[in-house]
Order: structure tokens, then C-alpha cells, then sequence
């Protein structure tokens, strides 16, 4: 499958001679990257995220690792979406250090995902936006979430995200079904416009393995909402800890269950003054005019 994968990588390029290859996620940046090459085109690519494949060790990290060595080869520019993606990829050899740049994240569109009123809810409400997937950290947030209503606090968790069946560390229906039905959390579903169920969020929650750097972040934070997440490769990107949201241990839902109750514990006001920060920190380091610039600069080059 994947050779034909090529095949029709290159079957496209070479019918649409593109001045550039633009590539983002795994595959693209592999066999899109290799299809570009053999027809003299020059590639820019953009490494997301090491996703699944990066947690668990194996022979499929060393196959993938080799794959994006040989792609990556003669690259015009490679863009990280976190230093410690990038460093590592310089460390094991796979890119060459005047190659890289570092991208912070997709960025985030300003006035798209605008500073919100903070809500007035009278329990306050842990929104988790992602993928329902294993390694997005859900089933830790669930468990954290039975643990604060085992300690007797008040507070409403909600998933918004679809239910991937066809990825391998996908949560199933059914077994999303039976956390709505014990009154762990509420399943929202999936949307196409996040930014109505950020807006009555009193906080954001990411308990991700591991991300590029994750959007879901710094939508929340461009609206203003507090952010509790992992201290993960690429998580710990957005938040200043204490300081716009909370970090907490990987795969720890009692840890989680804590950084949980310290936002609970905390005033409305005090909340507010954590997301305006993080609204700030997104203003600074995150607005998307800064990814488009770098792609311009970068295709410019390639393309002399």
C-alpha cells in the first residue's frame, strides 16, 4: 500500500509541477517528500508532531526513523513544532542542524479565537478537546474526574472530539457509552467550530503522551481559558506553569485529580487571571502571522 502510496505522490506532482512540496504529517513528509525529489522538486517540511510510533520503542520507531532519514535528506527547510522534536531528530542524525527551524505550532488565528467572557457557571466545567484517543490522555481525565467526584467536589467534565474508530489506540463507543452512563463525564460529540463549547469552559485539559504542539491548547488559550495539560514534549509548550494553567505528571490521573482541584479551589477571578495570561502568552509567541512568515521566508529560498 504504501508504494502505491509513492506512486501516486509522484503521479500528482509530476502532472502539477508545483515551484514547491509542502509536507505536514507522516506520510506526506515521507513519501510525498521522496516523490518530489526524484522529480527535482524542492521540499519544505513540517514535522507535527512524532505521535504514537515515538511513545512505545520498537522496530516500527527504528523503521520510521530510517524512512524520514532518507526523505529528509536533502530537504530545503524542516520545521519542528517543539525543540524537543527538533533536538532529537538533530541528536540520532536524522536532519541536519542548519536544516531545522522551529514553527510554534499551526499558530493560532487572533481575532478567529478571540479573548471570551469568562462564563459564570456555578460548577466549574473541564472541557478535554481532542481526538478520543488512549494516547490524548481521555481515560486518565476520566479517571480524574471520578476521583474529584469521590472527594466530593463539585464540577462538570465534558469530551469534545470524534471517536476515531480506524486509529489503533482509538476509544470505542461502547466503552464511551459506559463513562456517560456511570456520570463520569458527558460526551459532546464532534464540531466543526470549537469555540462555543471553549467559551462556557472554566477550563481547558489536554493529559496528552505527547504532541507537536497541540492546537486544542492554544485555541483555549487565545480565548482566554486556563489550561491544565502534561508536562509532555510539546504540551509544556503552551502553558507557564502556575502562570497561564497547570502542568502535571504523564499518566497520572491522581496527579491530574490534584492540578484539578487546585482549579476549583481557586476563584473565578483567580481563574480569569490565569486564562488572560495565557491569552497573552499566545499574543506573544503564537500568532499565526509568525508560522505564515517563516513559510513565505522558507519557499522563497527554496524556490531561487
Amino acid at each position: 500500500m504504501d508504494i502505491l502510496l509513492l506512486f501516486r505522490f509522484w503521479s500528482i506532482l509530476r502532472r502539477e509541477k508545483p515551484a514547491v512540496f509542502l509536507g505536514y504529517t507522516v506520510k506526506p513528509n515521507i513519501y510525498g517528500s521522496l516523490a518530489a525529489r526524484s522529480l527535482g522538486i524542492p521540499v519544505i517540511n513540517n514535522i507535527a508532531g512524532l505521535g504514537a510510533v515515538f511513545i512505545k520503542k520498537g522496530w516500527l520507531t527504528a523503521l520510521v526513523r530510517f524512512l524520514y532519514g532518507l526523505a529528509l535528506k536533502k530537504s530545503k527547510r524542516i520545521f519542528f513544532q517543539n525543540k524537543d522534536d527538533l533536538a532529537h531528530f538533530v541528536d540520532v542524525g536524522v536532519v541536519k542542524k542548519d536544516a531545522v527551524d522551529l514553527l510554534p505550532g499551526s499558530g493560532v488565528d487572533l481575532e478567529k479565537f478571540f479573548l471570551a467572557p469568562y462564563p459564570g457557571n456555578t460548577r466549574p466545567r473541564f472541557l478535554l478537546v481532542a481526538r478520543m484517543l488512549w494516547d490524548k490522555g481521555v481515560g486518565e481525565f476520566v479517571e480524574a474526574a471520578k476521583i474529584i467526584q469521590a472527594r466530593g467536589l463539585s464540577a462538570d467534565f465534558c469530551l469534545l472530539g470524534f471517536l476515531d474508530a480506524k486509529n489503533p489506540t482509538a476509544i470505542s463507543r461502547a466503552q464511551m457509552q459506559k463513562w456517560v452512563d456511570d456520570g463520569s463525564v458527558q460526551y459532546l460529540g464532534s464540531s466543526d467550530d470549537v469555540r462555543s463549547e471553549i467559551a462556557v469552559a472554566d477550563c481547558v485539559v489536554l493529559p496528552s503522551y505527547r504532541e507537536g504542539t497541540p492546537r486544542s491548547l492554544l485555541e483555549a488559550a487565545s480565548m482566554g481559558r486556563p489550561i491544565i495539560t502534561t508536562d509532555a514534549v510539546g504540551c509544556r509548550e503552551v502553558v507557564d506553569d502556575s502562570m497561564n494553567g497547570l502542568l502535571c505528571r504523564v499518566k497520572d490521573p491522581i496527579d491530574l485529580a490534584d492540578k484539578i482541584q487546585m482549579m476549583i479551589e481557586m476563584s473565578p477571578g483567580q481563574r480569569r487571571t490565569l486564562g488572560e495570561r495565557g491569552r497573552q502568552k499566545v499574543e506573544r509567541e503564537f500568532d499565526e502571522k509568525i508560522v505564515i512568515e517563516k513559510y513565505l521566508n522558507a519557499i522563497e529560498r527554496a524556490s531561487r
